[in-house]
């Protein structure tokens, strides 16, 4: 146990030794073990998006299998994925990465100005699996957010009365919202805080953007100057709005892009503080060794042991 995972987990003070257990099995594991940083890699495209749109790309990636051995490859943290993906691999693997359990899913079959999610599985089933975390996504924003913030409180309840952590991804969405403002850095700073303040103890975000949403939040952040110019600068202010960096605050890697564009934008994410990366598609929709390539130089970027140049090469 590090020094600095010991000054993590006393931003916890309310939950029970179990959580803090289960939380310290994330921050212990993988190559960033002790750093307080964190990479997990998610894999609930395949629910969200649909086989072809997630794996197509790499076909290797239609085995549940693939996604525990990538994780366990390149060093990271966490896994996360649905209740199907983490049954088909949970007893092979068992004990060999610390797991999350996405108990809520939705799917794009179907789409709507208010968008929720369907609870897919629950906490019986994360202990049942050996998981330390249940993983839960909130749309700030929406129309149905009532319903979601209700049944992530109640599961916030039972999963930390069962030791377990939560993990909840926010991402705001509405028809009050416009397509730019999902990732406004005034809307990223406020989805990260209704994420600390309905009990989570790791909040994933998208990285945001300098573009102001809301007129009232407008005023403000041009009142008080607060900067939001460079990326550094927007992942500093959504840290601070999560109880002034006592959340862990993660952020996803987003739709697909290339190896420059994401260590650039990773790079922006440690110097702004962000205690790590939860990153998908830009993981496993590539040849094996080049993903788990890229998921460690992303967690040498969080470790402070790498720089890159303009190419995405490691320097």
């Amino acid at each position: 146990m590090t020094p600095r995972v010991r000054e993590i987990l006393s931003w916890y003070g309310s939950d029970n030794p179990g959580t803090l257990t289960n939380l310290a099995r994330m921050l212990n594991h993988g190559r960033l073990a002790g750093t307080g940083k964190m990479v997990i890699l998610p894999v609930d495209q395949g629910f969200e998006h649909g086989p072809a749109r997630s794996f197509a790309k790499n076909p290797e990636g239609y085995d549940p299998h693939y996604h525990f051995n990538l994780a366990i490859e390149s060093g990271c943290n966490a896994y996360a994925a649905p209740l199907g993906f983490i049954e088909a691999g949970a007893r092979e693997y068992a004990g060999e990465i610390p797991l999350i359990l996405k108990i809520n899913n939705s799917d794009s079959l179907w789409s709507s100005k208010a968008p929720i999610s369907a609870l897919s599985s629950g906490i019986d089933d994360a202990l049942r699996l050996g998981c330390c975390a249940i993983g839960f996504t909130i749309y700030p924003g929406s129309a149905d957010r009532k319903g979601m913030y209700e049944e992530l409180s109640m599961a916030t309840q039972d999963a930390k009365k069962a030791g377990l952590a939560v993990v909840v991804w926010s991402y705001p969405r509405g028809e009050q919202l416009s397509k730019a403002g999902e990732t406004a850095i005034d809307v990223i700073a406020y989805g990260a805080q209704i994420a600390a303040q309905l009990g989570a103890h790791v909040i994933k975000v998208k990285p945001p953007t300098a573009h102001i949403e809301q007129d009232a939040a407008k005023k403000v952040y041009e009142a008080q100057g607060i900067p939001v110019g460079t990326m550094a600068e927007r992942v500093k202010h959504v840290v601070d709005s999560s109880f002034a960096g006592r959340r862990i605050v993660i952020f996803s890697g987003g739709e697909a892009k290339g190896t420059k564009e994401l260590l650039e934008e990773v790079q922006g994410l440690a110097q702004g503080g962000a205690f790590g990366s939860i990153m998908g598609r830009n993981a496993f929709q590539r040849p094996k060794k080049e993903a788990i390539e890229l998921l460690k130089s992303v967690q040498d970027a969080f470790a402070g042991t790498a720089t890159f140049s303009q190419t995405g090469k490691k320097l």
